[in-house]
């Protein structure tokens, strides 16, 4: 990449929501010039998620960035190890190791920490209790918002949670990090540290595990400095 081109932005929803979370951020990337492409997952499967992200990152015509929220993070973290991808950013999201799932990751909770209320599976699937949605993962949204985010889940399939990783992104590209203070669905303490291991550059905002859709301004301004490193280093 040289001169003034810009990266191409691709962003990766997690569990029980579609990519539609995305789009004030899309609109701020779009306003300031960067080609933005929205991944729509099946959540069926890590390997059907991540083969949907790969095809998404073989349509883009620049070095690619590569964004994850919550479950989101997982698929990247198998996912970017494509060549395309030059870095990836982390939005309150799960970064696995080699073997590790994000069924592993969220086996042992910190002691006091708040369980999130995911129902027993039904056929293979995997929904959270609408009555309490908004107070785990979105606190800070509208009522209105989060009320439509609880009835408009997307089924999660247990075998995406227990999808693992093979070979981490992370381990050979930059990587970014933003934690979200308020989470109750990832605690911080567990952002924190699996952020620190990846050796990820990390930013705080405050807010609930929907950060994205909260906090939109923080989020995009994160993604932009991702990729401007890649532009600095690659220009």
């Amino acid at each position: 990449m040289s001169g003034t081109a810009l990266a191409s932005i691709v962003l990766v929803h997690g569990g029980f929501v579609d990519g539609s979370g995305w789009d004030e951020v899309y609109k701020i990337l779009r306003k300031d010039g960067y080609p933005v492409s929205i991944v729509q997952n099946p959540t069926t499967s890590l390997a059907d998620d991540v083969a949907a992200t790969r095809r998404v990152i073989a349509e883009q015509k620049a070095p690619v960035i590569l964004v994850g929220h919550s479950y989101g993070g997982a698929v990247i973290t198998e996912a970017g190890t494509d060549p395309a991808v030059a870095s990836l950013v982390y939005i309150a999201a799960f970064a696995p190791d080699r073997g590790e799932s994000v069924a592993t990751l969220i086996k042992n909770p910190v002691p006091g920490a708040p369980v999130p209320p995911i129902l027993p599976p039904q056929d293979g699937f995997l929904l959270l209790d609408k009555a309490k949605f908004a107070g785990a993962f979105a606190g800070d949204l509208p009522k209105e918002r989060a009320e439509f985010m609880a009835n408009s889940q997307v089924p999660w399939g247990v075998a995406a949670l227990n999808g693992a990783i093979t070979e981490p992104a992370w381990r050979a590209k930059p990587s970014w990090y933003l934690v979200a203070t308020d989470d109750k669905m990832i605690p911080p303490a567990a952002q924190q540290s699996m952020s620190k291991r990846a050796g990820a550059t990390v930013v705080e905002a405050r807010g609930s595990h929907a950060v994205y859709v909260s906090q939109p301004e923080a989020v995009a301004h994160l993604i932009e400095r991702a990729a401007q490193a890649v532009k600095t280093i690659s220009g």
